[in-house]
């Protein structure tokens, strides 16, 4: 009886011990990746661009350099949207082009991942997300990633 008692205990403690790492393991993954709130706005964009259109979302940049994430705009007929390496204040090349998804959602691309020079540039606060528009070719909403 005893032993079984003894047993019992080893299990639970095991039991403990799993669901603890398990959890500290989930956080950890957590850790690892950086979400960045974007608030899009023609404010933002180089030059300011005068409109009522904006935008929200979240982009996520782990530390493995994988990007996911989306953007969800109004009051803009988007044509194209990418996240682009460059600082604020300053115009940048499209480093990734997002997927659009609807009317009005644009969607990193599966697989998407950063070179070692753009995760670089990330953590200097050097990317920035827009979206382009018929009547602003270069970009009518922006935002900086912000790590």
């Amino acid at each position: 009886m005893r032993s079984n008692a003894i047993f019992s205990k080893s299990r639970l403690a095991v039991l403990a011990s799993s669901v603890i790492m398990g959890g500290l393991a989930a956080g950890y993954g957590v850790a690892m990746a950086a979400q960045s709130k974007v608030m899009l706005s023609g404010a933002h964009e180089v030059p300011a661009v005068t409109t009522s259109a904006k935008g929200n979302g979240t982009i996520t940049i782990g530390k493995d350099k994988a990007v996911s994430g989306s953007v969800t705009t109004s009051g803009v007929a988007g044509t194209m949207a990418h996240i682009h390496e460059a600082a604020t204040g300053k115009n940048g090349p499209p480093i990734i082009t997002l997927e659009k998804k609807g009317d009005n959602e644009w969607m990193v691309p599966a697989n998407a991942k950063l070179t070692d020079a753009q995760y670089k540039a990330y953590k200097a606060g050097s990317l920035y997300v827009n979206v382009h528009s018929a009547t602003h070719k270069g970009g009518e909403i922006r935002d900086q990633l912000k790590p």
